[in-house]
């Protein structure tokens, strides 16, 4: 009994699903870090702009002064943008890794049939081999059974041959 056709193509889909739930978790990751880095340089933009309203007070220019809060409140605002996305995309990364995990369970499954049903095809081969040699063996021992029993036989029907028509050597 071989490993079934069906289950070869079956663990071959599931590797397929398997690799293809692992590059769109990728892309998910992928993504919410892109996201999580656009947020730093945001906040890295609003420190620049808190940074140069420092600068600006001390220095009395007060173009610099309305530059720097303009740079803060689109910074606010970039955030304000960049939470929910960045939540989002933390959610799906979850649901792809949870999908990337259900397919590798399944992968496994499939892969774990394929190697019962060759363990038992293994064992069941063992088994015929184990039979035929105990066939041949008995066989063996069944020739050298009658051989013996053959020799037996014409010994016993020479002697009785001889018995009857007087030994050799007796007159």
């Amino acid at each position: 009994m071989a490993v079934s056709r069906a289950l070869r193509r079956l663990l071959h889909i599931r590797n397929i699903e398997e690799e293809q739930s692992k590059l769109t978790l990728d892309v998910a990751e992928g993504d919410l870090h892109r996201l999580e880095n656009v947020l730093v340089a945001t906040i890295e933009r609003e420190h620049q702009g808190r940074r140069l309203l420092v600068e600006s007070v001390h220095s009395g220019q007060w173009m610099d002064r309305l530059g720097s809060l303009e740079e803060m409140r689109v910074a606010k605002l970039r955030e304000a943008v960049l939470q929910p996305m960045i939540a989002e995309a933390k959610v799906e990364v979850a649901e792809c890794r949870q999908e990337f995990l259900q397919r590798r369970v399944d992968r496994r499954q499939a892969e774990t049939l394929i190697e019962e049903a060759e363990a038992l095809e293994s064992v069941e081969t063992a088994r015929r081999s184990q039979l035929a040699l105990d066939d041949w063996f008995r066989n063996q021992l069944y020739r050298r059974g009658n051989e013996a029993a053959a020799e037996a036989s014409k010994s016993v029907a020479s002697r009785s041959l001889i018995d009857r028509n007087g030994a050799p050597g007796k007159e």
